[in-house]
This record gives structure tokens, sequence and C-alpha cells, in this order.
């Protein structure tokens, strides 16, 4: 364990007291503006803190730090690097609850929900503690005979990471366990909406013994000059983004100047569709799931549900009733199960998306309605009959807005659910296995839930195709990212 500068007045929760500095070569630091930017608590849009506001001479100062602590965290066994991962999994776990409320409250989303997603955070650190020790080469013989082909894994480098507000503690951990594994140091950016999350897991992580400058943190209100300078620095070999398509095109373009090698985990427009043969309550349980897990504020969340003629009807109004008895509250009250939108923003989105597509035809029967409360809040939706070229189809919703369509032949689900230009996630619910995994083979799509609402896993490789992203997270495909091949000829 280390001894680390930790800021005075911060945000206190329960007995830990929260950084609020910026994380620079194992200690927080104040930027050097003195500039703070506001958190707020979307149940109330109340400010509850403020974190320090970094400018790109402090990334490049990150990146300095980055730069000094990797030779010995690449040269230190992967065993040692394992245990240290495996002891921030098992600190996570001890202070599940209090992360939890911290996600409720910069995030809003419902406790269970964000529970659910603190163990899942945990989990890739388990898994790439796993999996750090397994990095195993290749030996084999040219085909001519003449040498032998020798392949080892090499750490790729400083690590450039850029998280999401959605799952603010999961796409940390998603990247930095797998960086680290490799024997990479990184220098996190996490959202400003949801900062406090990433600070304190970042605490957690020296508590378990990450030496300093293996992981550095930065918050910024300027997030393209900072982007810009540490990718403009030699020293930077691997950008991983979790964030929007268009984000994730301005930040390609930046990296290609320095041939940054990209990992890029970017929208969705899941299709979710169900056949008349599909157990209906199964169905209806996979589709709660996949449509409300974090309010459907997730790149993975089903946006457009693609129903079967025989069993439309009643698949409706089962997902009318469910959606109907949601209870709606600030996230972190006990018997919330929908809390607010992130910002004021995303719920003006929401809103202008239903309204264009009840203006096209689409039966609204559930919601659809301005709240008139504190926070940043939007009630469950339910869109029947929505109809072709709403924009609801086209893009992400990012809320809790069901958007039912009715099909009759197989051909005609597939040709919906392809004809967006992205392919992250899909759903399918059939009784015939054999028609399920055609259905699968043929959308367009990098991970499909196949009978489950549910498709996130650390030992699953996460990623999509088309404009949804490069490259994959989670798995022994996560660890690669982080690793460069090196081959050596030899005789012997």
């Amino acid at each position: 364990m280390h001894n680390f500068t930790m800021p005075t007045a911060v945000f206190a929760n329960g007995t830990r007291i929260l950084p609020v500095n910026l994380l620079i070569g194992g200690e927080w630091r104040e930027s050097e503006t003195k500039r703070r930017i506001d958190v707020v608590d979307p149940s109330t849009a109340q400010v509850i803190s403020s974190i320090a506001d970094a400018t790109p001479a402090e990334g490049i100062a990150a990146v300095d730090a980055a730069e000094k602590a990797a030779p010995s965290w690449a040269a230190t066994a992967p065993r040692v690097r394992s245990e240290i991962l495996r002891k921030c999994f098992e600190k996570i776990i001890e202070n599940v609850d209090w992360l939890a409320h911290l996600i409720s409250l910069e995030n809003g989303k419902a406790l269970p929900d964000a529970k659910s997603e603190v163990i899942y955070a945990a989990e890739f650190y388990r898994w790439y503690a796993e999996q750090g020790v397994r990095m195993h080469g290749e030996i084999g013989v040219s085909p001519s005979g003449s040498n032998r082909i020798v392949v080892q894994y090499e750490p790729i480098g400083i690590s450039f990471l850029i998280t999401p507000w959605n799952f603010p503690a999961a796409m940390a951990t998603r990247k930095i366990a797998p960086a680290l594994a490799a024997g990479c140091t990184c220098i996190l950016k996490p959202a400003t909406e949801t900062p406090l999350t990433a600070f304190a897991i970042a605490q957690i992580m020296h508590e378990a013994g990450v030496p300093p400058g293996v992981i550095n943190v930065l918050t910024t209100s300027k997030a393209g000059a900072l982007s810009q300078a540490i990718l403009s620095d030699d020293r930077v070999r691997k950008l991983s983004f979790t964030g929007s398509t268009e984000v994730g095109r301005i930040l390609l373009r930046n990296a290609a100047d320095k041939i940054i090698s990209c990992s890029m985990e970017l929208g969705g427009n899941a299709p979710f569709l169900v056949f008349d043969d599909a157990p209906l309550s199964d169905a209806l349980d996979g589709a709660m799931v996949a449509k409300m897990r974090n309010g459907g504020e997730a790149c993975t969340a089903a946006n457009r549900f693609y129903v079967q003629k025989g069993i439309y009807k009643a698949f409706t109004d089962g997902i009318v009733d469910r959606m109907s008895r949601i209870q709606l509250g600030p996230g972190y009250a006990p018997d919330t199960g929908l809390g607010p939108m992130i910002n004021a923003s995303a719920v003006q989105k929401i809103g202008s998306l239903v309204e264009d597509a009840v203006q096209r035809g689409a039966r609204l029967l559930l919601g659809g309605v301005s709240l008139n409360r504190p926070g940043y809040y939007y009630p469950p939706t339910v869109l029947a009959d929505v109809q072709p070229g709403s924009q609801i189809l086209r893009e992400e919703i990012f809320g809790p807005v069901v958007s039912l369509i009715s099909f009759e032949k197989q051909e005609d689900a597939i040709r919906s659910a392809n004809d967006t230009e992205y392919g992250l996630a899909a759903y399918v619910y059939t009784s015939d296995l054999k028609r399920g995994f055609q259905v699968c083979s043929r959308i367009e799509s990098g991970m499909i839930a196949l009978n489950r609402g549910l498709v996130s896993d650390p030992a699953a490789p996460f990623g999509g195709v088309k404009q949804s992203g490069l490259g994959r997270e989670g798995s022994y495909h996560g660890l690669l990212e982080f690793a460069e091949a090196k081959y050596v000829a030899v005789n012997w």
C-alpha cells in the first residue's frame, strides 16, 4: 500500500473521504487554473460536488507520470500484477454498497442497477487477474523449414482511456483491468457528469497496491483540447474510447496523425426480434432487461421491437403492463425502479423522438409526457405501430421508450433489423433454435442475445460492427487490444 496525498475539502460519504482533484503520478492535485466543474445530482438538479478542471498541459503531465511508471510496471511479474488486480476486485466488492450509492447519486440510476454495475465492474479485475498470467506466445516452424517462428506479446504502451457517463464504474474497469494486466500504464478521462465514481475506483486501486503513475485520472471541461494534446504525444500508443459514434470519428482522426492503435466502442440501435413461437413470458422478461437496464441509457439497449403479427397484441399488452408498474423516483430511493435521465438535454431529445414518432402515426400507449418535478425525469413510455421513417428508428433513444413494430415474414424482420448504420447488439426470441441461429447468422451485429435479455459478460468479447466501433473489450480479446505481437525468426 502506498501513501498518497489526499485533498482536504472533499465530498464525504460514510467513513470514506472521496478525492475530487486530478490524479497524476500518485498525487491528487488541484488544477493549475483552480477552475472547478460542478457535479449535479440528476434526481434533484442540485450541485453535489465540484471537481478539478484539467488543462492540456496537465494532460502532458499525466503522460510524463505514465511514462515514468511504465518500465517498472511492464517488468513486474505477471503473477504480481495479477495479485494486485485480484486485490482491486476484492476491495471493490467490499465497498459495493458505497459505490452503488455514489453511482446513483451522480448518475441517477436505480440502486439495484447501480449495485449490479459495481459487481460487473469488479469482475473485470478478477477476469483479467486470471487472464494476465495466460498471455502465451507461439512457436512454430516456417513452411520452408528454414527457421522457427517465435511470437511473444509485449505491452502496447501508454494508453489513453476515455469513458462515458452511463456506466461510470464498468466502462472504466473494462479498460483499466486489461491495460494493467498487459503491463501498460494509463490515463483515464471519465465523463464530467459522473467523475466521482472514477475517482473512487482510482482511490481503491491505490489502496490495493497499484503503484503511482500506473493509473492517472483527469477531468476537464475542454475534452477536445485535452484529448488532442495527449494524442499528439509520441509516447501515447493506445486509445480506448467508449461513447458516441460522432465523437469516435473525431478521435480517430486525431489518433491517425500518430498512427495510434484504437479501440472504439460506439453507438448502437439494437433490434429486438420476437417470433410467434417465442414463450411470451420469457420474451417479456428479456425485453424489460434489454430495454430498461440503466433506464434505457445503454448502448446495448433494445431500441426497436419487431414483433411477429401473431404475438404482437399479446406482447404489446404485456409490455404496457410491465412498464406501467415501474416506480419512478430518485435513483437512491429504495423503491425506485427508474431514476432520472442524466441531464435536461437527454430528456429533451427523448421527448422530441417520441413526438416525431407520434406525428408520423405511432400510437402512444403509455407515458410520453413531460413531468413537472425537480430533476431530469422521463416516464416509462410505449409506442405501438411505429412507422418507417420515424427518427426513433434511426437514432439511439437512450431512454425508457419501447418502440413496437409488427412484421409477418422472417425476411422482413431481418431486413428491418439490419436497416441501420449501427451493429452493436441485437436480441432474438424464438423457441426454434435452428431458426434462432439462422437469424443470428444474418443479423449484422457484433453481439446477439438469443433468448436472453443481456449480452454483457467480462468473459465475452464486447464490441460492434459497422458504425458501432472497432476492436473488442472483455474476454481474452480485450487483453490483446493492449498488447503488441513481436515476431522473432530464429534457427536452432
